[in-house]
């Protein structure tokens, strides 16, 4: 089943005006194979697949390939805006394929930052708590705890490391960053997806995942507002050619709240603490959520199986702008 997406928040093909001087096109194809012991006799899933798109990521095509192909599919969008496909098979199956290819043009968005004209984040944080009666902020419901981020008074003391008082919450988010990169070794078999956040703390190794899911720890335990954000990068950030962890699989980075910050569009700041990096064209957003569990790129519910084996692959390389009738209609290879 290959379906070319037509939402109207960053349909293939939706008119963006010229380029941004420096954007990057990039192709994403993510390639998942479940393979069952046993027939499937029943599956019902739930896909976060498909890039966002705003003024400085413009995703020009996206298909869905299924295989066997779903009896019922639907895309919607999630609360948070997320793009998310349902789709269910009634079909015996023991292979479940699902590959989905993007193509989309990225934007650097933070290049005017300038993190010390930020707010101080003991400021920002008092002026979220609740008061009868005042201005309700959206953001602040990405402060308290979430399943895979739960509330770890360790973790407000390690992050208060780079939050002196009246630090710059842009600042401290930076430092923090660099201080998860310095701390922390990357190692992609230490952990697994239910692995506790304690323990990755007090291990002090993880995957990308484990990293994002630390630093917003970190930040919410000082009442800031922090998210996941899922997505894709190159093996390489391009102009500058530094190499980048996490490219051979979906990636996950963080989003801190910065508003009235120069330089920050919409008021949140991006951080890859992984890679230690402000992302620019490298990076592909999927879907941003409160952690991992929210914007899980496949997941579902099925009848029978047994034991099963998971592969998936993931190939980001930058191509030339496609024509217009290109940009419209990509299928997958």
């Amino acid at each position: 089943m290959g379906d070319t997406d037509t939402s109207a928040n960053g349909s293939p093909g939706s008119p963006a005006g010229a380029p941004p001087p420096g954007a990057v096109v990039l192709e994403v194809r993510h390639d998942t194979v479940y393979t069952y012991e046993t027939p499937v006799s029943v599956a019902q899933h739930l896909a976060h697949l498909q890039p966002l798109a705003d003024e400085h990521q413009q995703l020009l095509a996206w298909t869905l390939d299924v295989d066997p192909p779903p009896a019922f599919r639907r895309d919607s969008r999630d609360a948070l805006g997320n793009a998310q496909t349902h789709f269910s098979l009634a079909q015996p199956h023991r292979t479940l394929r699902v590959c989905a290819t993007s193509l989309v043009r990225v934007a650097a968005r933070f290049t005017a930052l300038d993190a010390a004209a930020s707010p101080p984040w003991e400021v920002l944080a008092a002026g979220l708590r609740y008061v009868a009666g005042a201005r309700f902020e959206p953001a602040v419901e990405f402060v308290p705890s979430s399943p895979f981020v739960p509330s770890l008074p360790e973790l407000r003391t390690w992050a208060l490391g780079s939050f002196a008082a009246g630090t710059p919450v842009a600042v401290g988010a930076l430092h923090l960053m660099r201080r998860l990169h310095e701390e922390f070794r990357y190692d992609s078999r230490s952990t697994e997806v239910d692995t506790p956040l304690a323990e990755v703390f007090a291990h002090r190794h993880g995957v990308c995942q484990d990293f994002a899911h630390l630093m917003i720890g970190g930040l919410r335990m000082l009442g800031l507002p922090a998210r996941y954000v899922s997505g894709y990068l190159l093996t390489q950030q391009p102009g500058s050619g530094v190499p980048l962890v996490g490219a051979d699989a979906s990636h996950a980075w963080v989003q801190v709240w910065c508003p009235r910050t120069p330089g920050v569009p919409g008021g949140w700041l991006s951080l890859d603490p992984t890679n230690d990096v402000v992302p620019e064209t490298g990076h592909v957003r999927v879907a941003i959520g409160r952690d991992f569990g929210d914007v899980t790129p496949l997941r579902g519910v099925i009848r029978g199986g047994g034991r099963h084996e998971l592969a998936v692959a993931v190939a980001t390389r930058v191509v030339e702008p496609p024509a217009p009738a290109v940009a419209r209609s990509l299928h997958s290879a």
